[in-house]
């Protein structure tokens, strides 16, 4: 039914270019555990449930109308059949079918007729309850995800109901015209209800952001760049995936490219990451500066072949020790180009490109430019998911250093090239050490991955995933407010 759909939809619950950088992907199997879970959710906080006040009019004889009120009606028991819930391209979005459902209710009853008052209490039963629902998903002007009631029709079997207490004159004679009335209210007000919690559903869409800021540099846009795409086996929704520099805002000077997540029935919902993301995010991390530091020699371990103190540079550069002897110095690294990671089958590649200067630090603090080298690298990695850990290796391919300008003449830079490999195949192995342990799985709050596969294909990596519903971390209504 609606709630077990609204479930599914909000465990995954959020343009440079029309292509979408981000691609989530429901497929049947996950539409069915939602509402398997959804249900289960609806069965849990039904005894939280107190109903609307009821009234209404009852003809005693031809001159006379019965008042009647029910007031404090709670469920004390309902047989709720699982639901028949499906994609339903017709409609871009579900159809929800529910039949057989039947409810056990109480309550306090009161009558008035003219001075006369009477009141007690009443159990009810309603029988055979069918109602069949059809939503439409969208997408309005500022990305958000848009969910509209197209159909509903309701249909209730039959109503038993028992007065007690109170004067029985009172209630007796309208009894069989109150069990008629009630069906037909209720079966009137089904479908209402049903668009109402629709509306509700709407309401809180709207509400979501569909922009983050995710540190101080970034902020992430996961608005929707297209309408959902409903076809009988699966949902696809397609998210901008856009980082921006909070500072500038900056488009990068790139666009995302098409993909095309491939469906897998075997898992409940795949998503796909465009290399556009993540090279969005080191766009803007370059516009805002973030890609450069200054290294000392105090942050070079003891044992390093190479220390920043121009008498010790001797064996690199001849010519230092002699115009500048006995000086510590820093090099300020720092990219030059925004670096670049690309995908392809079961590889990930990242090139950077940038400069390193060089400084002397002179006895009153300043600093003297010694030289300035370009650096260009390129490295490969592999990722996957091992339990609930994400998982990987880095190595390096290339490392040169140029020598682009000096204040102490000309040298040859390949013997720094060397160093340089060993500093950076030190930081590899640190690196290494953590993939190995392994990253974990983002968690939900209400949700957990399971039985996740990640590939790398060409131009994006795609996810594929179980999710189970923690039953235990709050995915549950503790109310007793009237629905």
């Amino acid at each position: 039914m609606l709630l077990s759909v609204a479930a599914v939809l909000l465990l995954f619950s959020c343009t440079s270019g029309e292509n979408p950088a981000i691609q989530v992907l429901l497929t049947n199997k996950g539409l069915q555990y939602g509402k398997h879970a959804g249900t289960d959710w609806i069965q849990r906080i039904l005894e939280f449930v107190t109903l609307p006040d009821f009234s209404g009019q009852v003809p005693l004889i031809h001159l006379f109308n019965i008042d009647f009120t029910l007031t404090g009606t709670k469920i004390k028991k309902c047989d709720l059949p699982e639901p028949s819930t499906e994609f339903y391209p017709d409609s871009t979005g579900f159809k929800t079918s529910l039949s057989g459902l039947s409810v056990a209710l109480s309550g306090q009853w009161s009558t008035d007729l003219r001075a006369w008052h009477d009141s007690g209490t009443f159990d009810m039963a309603v029988f055979g309850v069918n109602v069949t629902s059809v939503v439409k998903l969208g997408k309005d002007a500022g990305g958000h995800l848009s969910v509209t009631s197209v159909s509903c029709d309701a249909q209730v079997g039959h109503v038993d109901v028992s007065f007690r207490g109170g004067t029985r004159w009172t209630f007796w004679p309208f009894v069989k015209k109150f069990r008629r009335m009630i069906r037909s209210q209720i079966e009137i007000g089904i479908c209402p209800y049903v668009k109402q919690l629709i509306g509700n559903l709407e309401q809180h869409l709207q509400a979501m952001n569909v922009s983050f800021d995710v540190d101080q540099a970034l902020t992430l846009d996961l608005a929707l760049t297209s309408l959902p795409v409903v076809n009988v086996s699966s949902l696809n929704l397609g998210l901008k995936g856009e980082f921006y520099s909070i500072k500038t805002h900056a488009e990068p000077p790139f666009e995302a490219q098409s993909f095309t997540v491939p469906e897998q029935q075997g898992y409940m919902f795949s998503l796909g990451l465009s290399d556009f993301t993540v090279n969005s995010a080191l766009y803007g991390y370059y516009s805002d500066g973030v890609f450069q530091t200054c290294i000392t020699d105090s942050m070079i371990p003891p044992g390093f072949p190479l220390h920043l103190n121009t008498s010790l540079m001797g064996p690199y550069i001849p010519q230092l020790p002699k115009m500048f002897p006995g000086l510590l110095m820093n090099l300020h690294v720092y990219a030059t180009e925004f670096p670049v990671f690309s995908f392809h089958p079961d590889a990930v590649n990242l090139g950077f490109q940038g400069a390193v200067e060089a400084f002397a630090i002179q006895p009153n603090a300043t600093r003297t430019p010694l030289f300035k080298l370009s650096v260009v690298s390129n490295f490969s990695s592999k990722v996957w998911i091992a339990g609930e850990t994400v998982k990987g290796s880095v190595s390096m391919d290339k490392l040169t250093l140029t020598l682009v300008g000096s204040d102490v003449g000309t040298f040859k830079t390949d013997a720094l090239e060397e160093v340089a490999r060993i500093g950076v195949e030190m930081v590899l192995a640190k690196v290494n050490e953590t993939l190995g342990e392994g990253i974990p799985l983002p968690r939900m709050i209400y949700a957990q991955l399971v039985n996740s596969v990640l590939k790398v294909q060409e131009g994006f990596v795609v996810l594929f995933s179980d999710v189970e519903v923690l039953t235990d971390r709050g995915f549950s209504l503790h109310t007793n407010r009237a629905v």
